[in-house]
This record gives C-alpha cells, structure tokens and sequence, in this order.
C-alpha cells in the first residue's frame, strides 16, 4: 500500500514538474486529463500574477495618498479597453495556431504569430498616440479632479504611451499558449512581476541611488518590468527552442492572415469590450465620491479580481485543447477536452 501510494505521489509530482517545466507541447494524443493538468497549472499561475501586477502596484501607490491611488485606479479604468483588445487578439492567435499546431503546420503557425505581434504593433501605435497627447483630458473624462490631473498626469503618459508591451506580453503569451507552451508564457510573467516588486519600493521611498518618482512609479516600474517580459518572450519566438520559430520574412504583412486572426478575434474582443465599458462607467460613477472613495474600490475590486482569474487559465487550457485537435481531425477530442476542463 505504502509502495503504490509513493508511485501514485511521484507520478504526481512528475506531471506537475512537467507543467512548470513546458516539457510537452502537443496534445492531440495521449490523456486528456494529463494534458489539462500540464496546460492549466502554468496558465493558472499566469492569470494570477497579471492580477499580482495591479495588486503590487495599488499596495505602494497607496502610501503615497488617496490622490495617487485614484490616479492609478482612473487609469487602469481607462486601459480596460486597451485589455479588452490585447485578449481578445490574443485568444484569437491562441485558437488559429493551436489549429496550425494540431495539423503539424508550424511553418503557418508561425506565419499567423508574426501577423498577431504586426496587428498588435498597430494598435499599440494608435493607443500610444492617444495617450501622450491627451493624458490629462483621459484622466477628467475618467472624473479625475483637475487638481490629480494636473499632478498626476505622467502617470497616465507613461501607461498609455508604452502600451506595446502589454500588448505583445498578452498576444506573445497567447501565441505560446496556442502552440502548448504555457510554461514560457508563465515565466515571463515571473520575471516581470519579480522586477517590478523590486521597483517600486526602490523608486517609491528613493532607496541607494533610485530618485523618489512618486506615483510615476507604479508605471515606470510596471513598463520596465513588462519590457523585459516581452525581451524574454522574443529571445524564445526567434531563437527556435519551442515548436514555433518566427524569422524576418513571416513579418511581411499578410492581410488575408490579418484578416483571418482579426475574424478569429472579434468574438473575444467584443465580449471584453463590453466589460470595459461597464468597468468605465462605474470608475466614472465612483469618482463622483471623491478620491478617497475611488481609492478604495479600486483596491477592493484589484483584490476580487485577484480570486476570479484562475479560471481564465483553465479556459485558456480548453482552447488549447480544442484548437490543436480540431486541427487534428478530432471534433470528439476537442469536445471531451472542453467537458474535462468544466469538470
């Protein structure tokens, strides 16, 4: 009893290794079960250290003041719209290369992730110019007091204006997802919130040589942080060690491909949206109370938001699953997997 209760044990620890590590990549055979287990542990941990972003962030910008927090609080309110994008391209590339993976076409997957990152860059672009050149006027309609707009504005700046980052953390995370790679996705996340935790206290109190930034902070140590996520996911997408390996030539733009993720993407995006706009609203309704009251609902929402993203990952997981063996040729496959992961 003692000797099958030790297998039992190793040969859990051995799958959750193999989850942590990305040891598998491919899932249209083999145990469905398994294959849930391996994608949604690291998937899991990555939706809950994106939401650890916004709680370490709100946890040092509130002991600068109510008047830094709601800034943090109004802006984030405003970038919902910017999520809402980056996740719906993402879960759209996650479905069209798990769909190339399953058929064994990494060469079209790869073509459809260097598409993804080209819409990506797009967007980016339009959203960054937006918020460089209008960071207070986002912060009044958001119901922003003119004093914390006028003070806390480069915050703002900073967050819209080096939007890419997140964009391609969210769409680069989607394209490994979509190849079964959550592992990498998961790491990068790591890496960017371990700097960004070291960040902000150092920038926040002025700690050795780090000038105090105030709230700037937050968004300074949150886009170095990012940045360096998205260096780690790039060295991974063009140096070859995972299925997928993206060169110069899958960056000429594609608009059949384009179009194609984008149709792919508009279910998600849309959906998304329309959380935005509800969270945008209520943002606006609450600043109405005053910066202290804007201060503490969006902690409070930062932390419910917190319990509620582990089950994004094993979403992410179903799509993987269906994705890769609707390629495969395997619509019951596909299905059972989705029934598995709503168990």
């Amino acid at each position: 009893m003692s000797v099958k209760k030790n297998t039992r044990f190793s040969s859990y620890y051995t799958v959750f290794k193999n989850a942590l590590t990305g040891s598998q990549t491919e899932f249209t055979t083999g145990s469905i079960n398994k294959a849930i287990i391996l994608l949604s542990i690291p998937m899991v941990i990555e939706m809950l250290l994106e939401s650890l972003f916004s709680i370490v962030d709100i946890y040092f910008v509130n002991q600068l003041g109510a008047e830094a927090s709601s800034t943090v609080i109004l802006t984030e309110a405003s970038l919902t719209i910017l999520y809402a994008l980056a996740w719906g391209l993402a879960m759209g590339a996650t479905a069209l290369i798990a769909r190339r993976t399953g058929e064994k076409n990494l060469k079209a997957a790869a073509e459809a992730a260097a598409q993804a990152i080209n819409i990506a860059i797009i967007l980016s672009i339009i959203i960054s110019i937006t918020g460089i050149l209008f960071p207070k006027q986002i912060l009044l309609f958001m119901g922003a007091t003119p004093r914390v707009a006028e003070n806390n504005y480069l915050f703002t700046q900073i967050m819209l204006g080096s939007n890419i980052v997140i964009f391609l953390l969210f769409v680069n995370n989607g394209i490994f997802r979509g190849a079964g790679n959550a592992s990498i996705a998961m790491r990068s996340l790591i890496i960017s919130n371990l700097i960004n935790i070291v960040l902000d206290p150092l920038l926040i109190k002025g700690i050795g040589p780090f000038p105090q930034m105030g709230v700037m902070v937050a968004a300074v140590a949150t886009t170095i942080g990012r940045s360096i996520g998205v260096i780690y996911q790039l060295y991974y997408l063009f140096n070859g060690k995972g299925l997928i390996r993206v060169v110069k030539k899958h960056f000429i733009l594609n608009f059949k491909l384009i179009k194609a993720i984008l149709n792919t993407s508009y279910g998600a995006m849309f959906q998304f949206l329309i959380g935005s706009c509800s969270w945008i609203f209520l943002a606006r309704i609450i600043a109405a109370e005053g910066t202290e009251v804007t201060a503490g609902y969006g902690t409070a929402i930062r932390i419910c938001i917190f319990t509620i993203l582990p089950a994004w990952g094993l979403a992410n997981a179903a799509a993987t699953l269906v994705g890769q063996n609707l390629g495969a040729s395997q619509p019951e496959r596909a299905e059972k997997s989705v029934w598995r992961c709503a168990f």
